[in-house]
């Protein structure tokens, strides 16, 4: 036997060898909100910046949105008033700049995050980290928001970090997706996950009501979680990600010099309604089961007509989405800390055979994973 031909066949011997498949964790998850919720406050503000002759439809627009409570980093006047109020964040003509929108974040972002994991300490050990991922899309800060999360954690320096930045609403499942595939080729890792968006710094002065209408759904929130390759809560499987041809325009924030603007298009219900009845897509979101046998939907709160095109496309049972549409009602759209959010409320709940996570954000796309009770 030629050198050549005995590496040939132990090539093919290990090719043929099973290898067990590698498995990540998602153990626990803990939330936080600041305490000044500013729902009604920001609503009726917007109320007076639309003509008059269309008070009476964003009235209508924004009582069907299905949100209760939307809670702010940004602080109460002196005599209790809301950011909008006189002597608030936004009092005046002139809304703040960009630059100062981002010296709130740099302060408030690190410690609402904080406040999140102290949370999920709570819960489960988190002693002998390995690494950190943080997502947030809601502000810019250098050094990075992950590192100083570490340095008030205590973290020791060797801890990787990664930080996913700008993805949007989606940005949890690309937090989530990356610390499986770090457990998954290093089986000892410790991985802590960590989303925090601050949407009420990004306030615009426009008197349109289709973007004002969007700006009435974001709220502040974070969120921390353990992943690991012991088991134990639920079992993170199948990441999948689609992307829609020729959707770019309708899921967009600009960075303008008063904050960052978001564009969410009336279109974009209709358009995922239409990719989840494609078959193919359908069949990548589920693992080619059908709807009805998904015993645990963590879909993203986007808004009250995006859970709605998702539970029709779907054909899901109306208490299919009661997390995601409680979550909504409690906090709004927090970007990507409403996922976790989500998931929060099914860890507590009875065992998932059959789980799908799913988001959707800036591509337009959708991204998302399977999981299971451990």
């Amino acid at each position: 036997m030629t050198k050549n031909s005995r590496g040939r066949t132990a090539s093919r011997a290990l090719s043929r060898r099973k290898v067990a498949p590698l498995s990540a964790y998602l153990h626990a998850i803990g939330t936080a909100v600041p305490t000044h919720d500013v729902h009604a406050a920001f609503i009726a503000w917007a109320r007076a910046q639309v003509e008059p002759r269309s008070a009476r439809l964003f009235d209508r627009m924004a009582a069907r949105a299905g949100i209760r409570h939307r809670w702010s980093v940004l602080p109460e006047t002196d005599g209790g008033g809301s950011p909008v109020a006189p002597g608030g964040f936004y009092d005046g003509d002139a809304h703040p700049g960009t630059a100062a929108r981002m010296r709130v974040y740099a302060q408030a972002a690190p410690e609402l995050a904080l406040a999140a994991i102290d949370r999920l300490r709570e819960q489960v050990s988190l002693d002998d980290l390995t690494h950190l991922v943080v997502a947030s899309c809601t502000g810019f800060v250098a050094p990075g928001v992950d590192q100083i999360i570490a340095a008030r954690l205590g973290l020791s320096p060797s801890v990787e970090r990664l930080l996913v930045g700008f993805m949007g609403c989606y940005a949890a499942v690309a937090a989530l997706r990356s610390a499986r595939h770090i457990v998954r080729s290093e089986p000892s890792a410790r991985v802590l996950v960590v989303t925090v968006e601050l949407s009420t710094l990004h306030l615009q002065q426009v008197r349109e009501i289709e973007p004002l209408l969007a700006m009435l759904q974001f709220g502040d929130g974070a969120a921390a979680a353990l992943v690991t390759g012991e088991p134990g809560g639920f079992h993170l499987d199948r990441p999948f990600a689609a992307a829609l041809p020729e959707s770019d325009h309708l899921i967009r924030w600009d960075i303008t010099d008063q904050g960052f603007a978001m564009h969410l298009s009336g279109e974009v219900p209709g358009r995922i309604a239409a990719a989840l009845a494609d078959a193919a897509t359908r069949d990548a979101t589920t693992g080619g089961v059908e709807p009805s046998a998904v015993d645990g939907w963590a879909v993203h709160a986007g808004g009250r007509s995006i859970l709605d095109a998702v539970e029709n496309a779907l054909s899901l049972r109306p208490e299919a989405l009661e997390h995601s549409r409680a979550v909504l009602g409690d906090y709004g759209n927090m970007s990507s800390a409403t996922l976790m959010f989500v998931l929060q409320r099914l860890l507590a709940g009875p065992r998932v055979r059959n789980g799908v996570a799913l988001a959707f954000g800036p591509g337009l796309a959708a991204e998302g994973f399977g999981f299971a009770s451990a």
